[in-house]
């Protein structure tokens, strides 16, 4: 919907073009991508239920991932809905509030995720370099505080954005190439001068995306400089499984992320860029909690005796 004053229309709602017009293939990707979010939700929402309900689990390290699994069922929950009901529906329509409110909402779990996973790796250092004193160097006066700071660098860096960008005019089009109201497609079809806006994506999500990366790098550069310190080779083999895991999950958001909004603008591709938002707004939170559990035997045991409990009190009950 647009309306018109003095031969200048403005646009007050946006229309998600998505992936495709084809109804036979909208179908097909709605029942893909409802089986992605359902697992999504399982996952991240089963893993908080675990870490909450075993107290083995009661540490920084599960607090930390935890709290990034909630991070990973909000991001998913601010896109997928929206996008499940596009897939079955002719009218893609999006206020310009809903818009501005989903970009508000991705950004700031996206930004509070890249935030995150660096209080993780200096969590893991801290935790490999002096084990003994662990629960005291990060006690809750110091994972605490890490925490909300990433939430709140995660809540200004998204105002950044939405501000700038919603400040603009938008009055040519209404249609986004995408499927959902991210910074790149609707600065594509403003009628306004964007170039503000790119240095601030170029250079604000810079900074955060290589700070927050060093952060990491200089981690593990300590991490392995106390490996290799190991004398025990159990020690080690140990050491590098619990990182191995974190790596992985850094290694493929900030792969995507760095891919998506660190470059010139000249090198958009609508197209492919929303091939990848789709990687690591839907696909990444929904492989995270497979990551950090797949080879973590704490998390195993942990499922073991919660479950097993569980089982084992269902069975009780049955019998009485």
């Amino acid at each position: 919907m647009q309306y018109t004053d003095h031969n200048v229309t403005e646009v007050t709602t946006f229309v998600l073009k998505g992936f495709t017009d084809n109804l036979e293939l909208q179908i097909v990707l709605f029942f893909l991508f409802l089986a992605i979010y359902l697992f999504t939700l399982m996952g991240n929402l089963g893993l908080i239920l675990l870490v909450i309900g075993d107290s083995w689990l009661h540490n920084p390290m599960y607090y930390f991932l935890s709290v990034l699994s909630s991070v990973d069922a909000c991001y998913s929950s601010v896109i997928a809905p929206n996008m499940l009901v596009d897939f079955l529906s002719q009218n893609k329509v999006i206020s310009f509030l809903g818009c501005a409110t989903q970009m508000f909402l991705a950004v700031t779990f996206g930004t509070t995720e890249c935030f995150l996973l660096a209080a993780m790796a200096y969590d893991r250092y801290v935790a490999i370099y002096n084990p003994l004193l662990y629960t005291v160097s990060m006690s809750p006066r110091v994972y605490v505080p890490l925490i909300i700071a990433s939430y709140v660098g995660g809540i200004l860096h998204a105002c950044v954005h939405t501000v700038a960008t919603f400040s603009l005019s938008f009055c040519a089009s209404n249609e986004i190439r995408h499927i959902f109201c991210d910074v790149p497609p609707l600065l594509a079809i403003s009628c306004s001068d964007t170039h503000t806006n790119q240095l601030l994506l170029f250079y604000i999500a810079g900074f955060i995306e290589i700070s927050t990366i060093l952060i990491v790098l200089i981690s593990y550069g300590f991490i392995l400089l106390a490996i290799l310190r190991m004398r025990s080779a159990e020690g080690r083999r140990k050491a590098f499984s619990t990182c191995g895991s974190h790596l992985t999950g850094v290694s493929a958001f900030h792969g995507t992320v760095l891919f998506m909004y660190v470059r010139p603008s000249s090198s958009y591709s609508l197209d492919h860029d929303m091939i990848v938002s789709i990687f690591y707004t839907i696909v990444i939170p929904m492989l995270n909690p497979i990551i950090y559990s797949l080879r973590n035997k704490d998390v195993h045991k942990a499922m073991k005796r919660v479950f097993g409990k569980n089982m084992f009190i269902s069975k009780v009950s049955s019998y009485s």
